[in-house]
């Protein structure tokens, strides 16, 4: 191999640094990483963000389902509190794996660290649902799914947050402009939610309210649970089908580099 003035090869191509290419989460310009990491590290790196994608992709519907079916149905019954532990649980796992990923972003990192903080709170709250099921009259029951209810929606809010910031970092100009679009999509959709709550709690409470929208009012409150999981489930569907579209973009970019 001709070599010039000292130059030198690596002769095995993995000993060789990787620079990528990450936009800022606040620049849509690719910037130089100051130390580029090596291989083997960058692509353990990638692999727990991939591993903590799928995590997030399956234990969003199951933690919904389990935690819906237990407190309606009295699913699981036999286990007691386990599931809706374990499915809240792989939540937290998935959040724990992608926090490897790039930890000197800052505005990635503060969103994701509020993402964590309240998985943690959901999963602590999960168990009441199982203890609701069996004595629904207790009020501290009551309040206390009321509280993992809007926790899990502040929950989704905040991981829409964090899934934007990941799709900033990444070097797909599609894939960034799609997830900032539908997780802000999704976000409006949260904050409706929670307005439409708030007003269905507060509205009762105001005097001189005519006959007909209280009627409707009840009405909505008679069918709060279900219109709930209803209204939840479209902008759980748009995250999942983000965190889907960015593990592939990842697992693409892996084997493309790879060839």
């Amino acid at each position: 191999m001709r070599m010039e003035h000292g130059a030198r090869t690596p002769s095995n191509p993995q000993d060789r640094p990787i620079a990528l290419r990450y936009p800022s989460a606040t620049d849509s310009v690719g910037l130089q990483l100051p130390h580029p990491l090596p291989e083997p590290e960058l692509l353990r790196s990638l692999g727990r963000l991939v591993r903590g994608l799928s995590a997030l992709f399956w234990g969003l519907p199951v933690a919904l389902i389990v935690c819906v079916g237990i407190a309606s149905a009295g699913w699981f019954k036999s286990f007691g509190v386990l599931p809706p532990l374990a499915a809240t649980g792989l939540l937290l796992f998935g959040l724990w794996q992608i926090g490897d990923f790039q930890k000197q972003e800052r505005p990635w990192r503060s969103a994701l660290d509020r993402t964590r903080l309240l998985a943690l709170v959901n999963c602590g709250l999960c168990p009441f649902v199982f203890w609701w099921h069996r004595i629904p009259q207790q009020p501290f029951f009551t309040g206390a799914v009321a509280v993992l209810a809007l926790s899990g929606l502040l929950f989704l809010f905040n991981l829409n947050l964090a899934l934007a910031r990941l799709g900033a970092m990444l070097p797909d100009e599609t894939l960034r402009q799609e997830t900032r679009q539908f997780t802000a999509v999704n976000r409006g959709l949260l904050v409706a939610m929670l307005i439409l709550v708030a007003l269905s709690l507060l509205l009762p409470r105001l005097p001189g309210l005519p006959p007909e929208a209280l009627a409707v009012i009840q009405l909505v409150n008679q069918a709060g649970f279900w219109s709930f999981v209803l209204l939840v489930l479209l902008p759980l569907s748009l995250t999942m089908a983000m965190i889907w579209k960015t593990k592939e973009v990842i697992l693409a970019s892996v084997f493309d580099a790879r060839r």
